[in-house]
């Protein structure tokens, strides 16, 4: 049995027992290291970390998945982006696979989320995703996606403004699949409609929109008023400025928020300009922002969700709340119960840290796969 000592996120001294790939106990102390104890971050919308992606030809979800167990997050859901279909099956054979050949590999990854590719072709809502790929909504196709990853595909994300939405909403939602709108021009009456429908979520909400949009009405204020609407939120320091993000939380409250990272192969990667093969030439700028050439426009995140949990609780929420808005939260939202909580009979998944959120050993199912 492990036994492992530190402070909660909110401060608490403890002590966590493991026993095999789950939480024995957890006993308050009078004292514990400087050290926090946190249960392992959990992240619905992830392309890429350290140089690996898991999009593409050369797709190395293993690599990408080791990478980001050494920022603290051990349960993600690969993010595969708008691409032809042979692409996106591809992808998605590949994440499938790095599953069979590896346990550890395998907990960690639950679920796929497909953001695109039918999303808003205006430039905008587009983001960066590939205008050529972009097509409305197709069954048989989601039908393929399922068939080439032994259905792994959890959260679609598209614009409910697209040919035939509706109708796919309403039938992913009855196959249990989570459907979030982003990406999107939709009027808010589409919105409403979508939600109707089954939507449950708003991806990355704020971003994927474009840069001007009517005073009111408008599909932001719509997403933000619906509470059947969950909302991800990138907490970077650059998809959302800190009162935007503050604003959106209250609106949404915990019980709606979640925090995800949106990070690319190129994140935690050194400044410079790169030629990615999903994305095109991308440039990493000292500050962590990762921009399409010739302006600003985001190609991504170039941070982890731990980085993002920091940023989040220097606006003045407080780290509890971030670590749970990155734990509990989007964890409840995949249906599981037994991640991201510090609770007996939870999934062993933590992360020892400093107090500045520096890692020091992470676990996944009670072993250690990173020490630093």
């Amino acid at each position: 049995m492990a036994v492992i000592e530190g402070r909660t996120a909110g401060g608490a001294p403890v002590r966590v027992e493991v026993a095999g790939d789950r939480i024995a106990a957890v006993t308050p102390l009078r004292t514990a290291p400087d050290l926090l104890l946190l249960p392992g971050l959990v992240d619905l919308q992830v392309n890429g970390y350290g140089g690996h992606d898991f999009n593409g030809a050369d797709a190395e979800p293993a690599e990408a998945v080791r990478a980001l167990w050494r920022r603290g997050t051990t349960t993600l859901c690969p993010t595969v982006i708008t691409a032809p279909e042979a692409a996106i099956l591809a992808s998605l054979r590949a994440i499938a696979r790095a599953r069979e050949r590896d346990p550890l590999i395998r907990q960690a990854i639950p679920a796929i989320h497909v953001e695109g590719p039918y999303l808003s072709h205006e430039d905008g809502p587009r983001g960066a995703h590939d205008a050529a790929a972009l097509r409305d909504p197709d069954l048989a196709e989601f039908d393929r996606w399922q068939e080439a990853c032994g259905g792994l595909v959890r959260i679609v994300t598209l614009a409910p403004e697209r040919r035939g939405a509706l109708a796919y909403i309403e039938e992913l939602s009855r196959r249990g699949v989570i459907v979030a709108i982003g990406h999107t021009a939709a009027t808010p009456e589409r919105v409403t409609a979508a939600v109707a429908a089954g939507a449950r979520l708003s991806t990355h909400l704020g971003n994927g929109a474009h840069r001007l949009l009517p005073r009111h009405p408008n599909h932001l204020w719509t997403q933000l008023a619906d509470d059947r609407l969950t909302a991800s939120l990138i907490a970077d320091g650059h998809h959302l400025p800190s009162d935007t993000f503050t604003a959106m939380l209250r609106a949404k409250g915990p019980g709606r928020s979640v925090l995800v990272s949106d990070s690319v192969a190129l994140a935690g990667c050194a400044p410079g300009d790169y030629d990615t093969p999903v994305g095109g030439r991308i440039t990493a700028h000292p500050d962590g922002r990762l921009t399409l050439p010739g302006g600003d426009l985001l190609a991504g995140s170039g941070s982890s969700l731990m980085d993002c949990v920091a940023w989040a609780a220097a606006t003045g929420l407080g780290l509890a709340e971030a670590v749970t808005l990155a734990t509990t939260a989007p964890a409840r939202l995949l249906g599981r119960t037994d991640l991201g909580r510090l609770t007996p009979g939870a999934r062993a998944d933590l992360v020892v840290a400093t107090p500045d959120l520096s890692i020091r050993r992470t676990y996944v199912n009670g072993e250690v796969v990173f020490h630093a």
